[in-house]
C-alpha cells in the first residue's frame, strides 16, 4: 500500500483475507479498528492516526448504512457508506476499507485475524468486540484514548443549534 492517498483502496472480505496471508508472510503487523464514522471530524483523525501508530497497517472496517440504521435509528447516518469509505480511504494513514453488514464486526475480525485491534478508550477491553478471539491467537487489544469535545453526536447538536430544525 502506499504513502500517499490514492482513495480507492476499499476491497471485499475474500480478496482482503488473501493479502492478509500476504502480509503475514512479509512480516506486516495488521492493526484493525471499526467503526460507523459518520461526519468525520478532528476526533475521528486523532484516534485513526493513533490506530496506525500500532502497526504497519490499517485496516478500517465500516458499518453498512443499514448496520448503522439498525444500531443508531432511521435518521443515521447522515453520510452514506459510499461517501464515509470515500473519505477514510482518503486519509494517508488508513490501508484498507472494507464494509461489514452485521451489527458486530466479529466474523470480519476472525476471517482478517489482525495482530492489534482497537477501540477508543471509552470502551472496557471486556466489551470490545473481537478482543478474545485477537488474544487468542497472540494478537493485542489497545484502546485509545479519546480526545475530549469531538463526536459525531455534539457535530450533529451543534449543526441543529446554529441552524434550526
Amino acid at each position: 500500500m502506499s504513502s500517499s492517498p490514492n482513495c480507492d483502496i476499499i476491497i471485499d472480505w475474500p480478496t482482503l483475507f488473501e493479502q492478509r496471508v500476504e502480509w503475514r508472510k512479509a512480516g506486516k503487523t495488521v492493526v484493525f479498528t471499526n467503526g460507523v464514522f459518520d461526519l468525520l471530524h478532528r476526533g475521528h483523525f486523532e484516534y485513526l492516526a493513533g490506530a496506525r501508530k500500532h502497526g504497519d497497517l490499517l485496516v478500517i472496517g465500516v458499518n453498512s448504512d443499514a448496520s448503522v440504521r439498525r444500531l443508531k435509528g432511521a435518521k443515521r447516518p447522515l453520510v452514506n457508506q459510499e461517501n464515509r469509505v470515500y473519505g477514510l480511504s482518503c486519509l494517508r494513514f488508513v490501508d484498507v476499507v472494507t464494509l461489514f453488514d452485521q451489527d458486530t464486526p466479529i466474523d470480519l475480525i476472525k476471517g482478517l485475524n489482525p495482530d492489534v485491534l482497537v477501540k477508543g478508550a471509552d470502551y472496557e477491553e471486556h466489551e470490545i468486540v473481537g478482543a478474545p478471539e485477537v488474544k487468542a491467537t497472540g494478537g493485542k487489544v489497545v484502546r485509545i484514548p479519546l480526545s475530549t469535545g469531538h463526536s459525531s453526536s455534539n457535530l450533529i447538536d451543534d449543526i441543529i443549534k446554529r441552524h434550526g430544525k
